[in-house]
């Protein structure tokens, strides 16, 4: 099995409120769908909830009810977008579901547990595909928090054990610099944890979740001796199925672990 994270940067226009960038999902659907590949799904919120989240400062928990107002708004926005996704993948003829956080996660402190196992378990066994996405999640201790789509990479990587995982992006890979901004920015092809200290965190637009540098981490953290972690352009057309059936792309490979 290959998990595969759609970031919020291909999946939207991150710079505008709840603008879905159709054509490039349907056609990243296509090539899962046509890898044949056992895949799971999960799919930033991008601009159907950064920019609200933001705003509100939901990232840190409750402390304000102007907040709740917020946290639902957010959810709200967030189902359409997993909806979208869900019809794209269901018009490419791949049996996906819709699985919200809250189903199967809580937090506590931020940190994001399996509360109901048995959900993750029972859904690929029956064939279905679930389709999990960054959201606002009951946090135990700050009433709510952000559960991004990495976090759920994580643990669905240590839950699931898959061969491989990919990353979609919107960039070739990690740069040394933001290379929307720095013309002479250098792709990296390998991460280490002592190579990423010396990357900068810069990020042109506003991100709850920490950006590609915090990506990157996550990234780390889920390699093993023989588990791949890729970070993708998902905007070339083909990559993704390529990566998918094994073949080598430009792009950025974690190793070593964090």
């Amino acid at each position: 099995m290959i998990l595969i994270k759609l970031g919020g940067s291909i999946i939207t226009d991150k710079t505008q409120y709840r603008v879905f960038n159709g054509n490039v999902v349907r056609r990243l659907c296509k090539e899962i769908k046509y890898s044949g590949e056992e895949v799971i799904v999960v799919h930033g919120a991008g601009s159907f909830g950064h920019i609200i989240a933001k705003e509100y400062s939901l990232q840190n928990g409750f402390s304000d009810k102007k907040q709740i107002h917020a946290v639902a708004k957010v959810q709200s926005d967030v189902r359409e977008l997993n909806l979208l996704i869900i019809n794209e993948l269901l018009n490419a003829g791949i049996p996906a579901v819709s699985m919200p956080p809250g189903s199967c996660f809580i937090m506590d402190k931020g940190k994001l547990l399996i509360e109901y196992p048995e959900v993750l378990h029972a859904v690929p066994k029956l064939g279905l595909m679930p389709v999990l996405f960054g959201d606002v999640v009951l946090d135990r201790s700050k009433g709510f928090g952000i559960c991004s789509g990495d976090q759920i990479m994580e643990v669905l990587c240590k839950f699931y054990d898959p061969k491989k995982v990919v990353f979609v992006s919107d960039i070739d890979g990690l740069y040394d610099r933001d290379p929307k901004k720095y013309q002479d920015s250098i792709l990296l092809n390998e991460v280490t944890s002592e190579m990423l200290k010396k990357v900068s965190a810069d990020s042109t637009v506003d991100d709850v979740t920490g950006g590609v540098k915090a990506k990157m981490e996550s990234m780390l953290r889920m390699t093993t001796p023989k588990r791949e972690c890729i970070l993708i352009n998902g905007s070339v057309d083909g990559r993704l199925y390529s990566v998918l059936k094994g073949e080598r792309v430009i792009s950025t490979t974690a190793k070593g672990g964090l």
